[in-house]
Formats: C-alpha cells, structure tokens, sequence
C-alpha cells in the first residue's frame, strides 16, 4: 500500500485495524508534507480503516491534536479517529479471492480522497488523477453547506453527514427508517449525500449507496491512496 499527498498541506495519514484480528502492519500514524508518500506491507484478509488528519500538533512523545481525523495520538493503532473523516476501508481476500475496498463518506469529509488498485486481475474503475466514469474528484468541504459545516480555526476543517448533525432515525437511516425504500436522502433537512456524490461520484456517500460505492479487485492487488483533488 502507499499512501500519496497532493495536496498543498502537510497531512496525518493513519490506519486503524480491525481489533479483532491479528496486528497486520506495526507502524499506524505517518507525516506527509505535499507531494510526499510513502509505502509499507500489507497482510493477507487485512480488514482496515485508513484516512488522514490535518492541523495535527504532536510532542515528542507523540502525543497531540488535530483539526479532524484526530485520534490523540501520532500512531492511532487501533483508535478511529474523529468523525468526520473521509475514510479509505479495506477487506482483503474476504470472498473467493476478492477484495473489497471502497471510499466513504458515510460519516462525512474531512480532505478528498481516492483509491487506485494495480497488480490483480480486475481493471481499475479510478484512474490516476481520481477520475471514473462518473466524474473526478473534489473538495467536499468547499461545497459544504453552512449547516453541515465544520469550522476551526478560523475555517472549515470538515463537511458533516446530516446523521452526525441531527441524530434521527431518518437522516441515520436506523429504526423505521432502516429499509432502504424509506432512507431516502432528499427527504432530509439537509441533503449531505447529494453533496458528497458531487464531491466524490464513486464514494459511498450514504449507508445504501451500493452501486457506486463497492469496489473490487482480484488476485495479488496493490493499493494506492492519493488525498487531493483532480487536475
């Protein structure tokens, strides 16, 4: 795997494993200055979360804060960090020799996001600038509405989900509202998945977006995580 920073800001890249599994990589909090990147080894039937945090401080013993994603610390191990955080979520090997990845925004944005995959057997439906046939990659937090609007120091740091906002059933989805006939974003105050699906059209945007969302690929597959936004 190897995690890319095209932005123009020094970001946090951080993995959070599944807690019920064995420890797969050892190192899980890295510093990215812009156009920086780096590598490291992933396991098979790795389950993981991976995104990025921005506005960190850390003290020598590692310890410190974030404007979002944060976690509390420079190496996460095995701590999501703070929500909103666009997320990079991975299941390897999880079905017949598949693996199953897919960016989310399911809880909201904090930086753009994409994933590319090399090496297996299922072509890649992202191409190297974060483009598919749906569209290219953007900056959520720049489209944000007032309402869903995450501000620190001064600016908006992160685009919340209307759940994360208001809490209901409805706009999370849950109780009644659990069916996927009657989660219907457009009825919500707030539509933060239309926001979302502009921003990043091959991203999970809300809990049932499926169709676009899912992404595959077969056989020995590498990964690359790019945070920026499309040329």
């Amino acid at each position: 795997m190897t995690l890319v920073n095209r932005l123009d800001e020094t970001i946090w890249p951080a993995v959070a494993e599944d807690p019920d599994r064995p420890v797969g990589v050892t190192t899980t909090g890295w510093e990215l200055r812009p156009g920086a990147s780096v590598s490291f080894t992933i396991p098979d039937h790795w389950e993981a979360r991976v995104w990025a945090r921005a506005g960190c401080d850390f003290d020598g013993a590692g310890e410190g804060r974030c404007l979002s994603g944060d976690c509390g610390a420079f190496e996460c191990g095995r701590t999501w960090g703070e929500f909103p955080s666009t997320l990079g979520e991975f299941n390897l090997n999880a079905w017949n020799g598949m693996d199953f990845y897919n960016v989310s925004l399911v809880e909201g944005n904090n930086l753009p996001m994409w994933i590319n995959s090399d090496g297996g057997s299922t072509p890649d439906r992202i191409d190297e600038n974060g483009c598919s046939d749906l569209g290219c990659t953007r900056d959520a937090n720049a489209m944000c509405p007032d309402e869903l609007q995450r501000v620190r120091d001064g600016r908006v740091v992160a685009c919340l989900s209307a759940c994360l906002v208001y809490g209901t059933d409805q706009t999370c989805c849950t109780g009644e509202y659990a069916e996927r006939s009657k989660c219907v974003p457009s009825s919500w105050p707030v539509d933060s998945a239309a926001v979302f699906e502009k921003a990043e059209p091959f991203a999970y945007s809300y809990v049932n977006d499926d169709e676009t969302g899912v992404l595959t690929c077969s056989g020995d597959c590498d990964y690359r995580i790019t945070w920026g936004v499309s040329p």
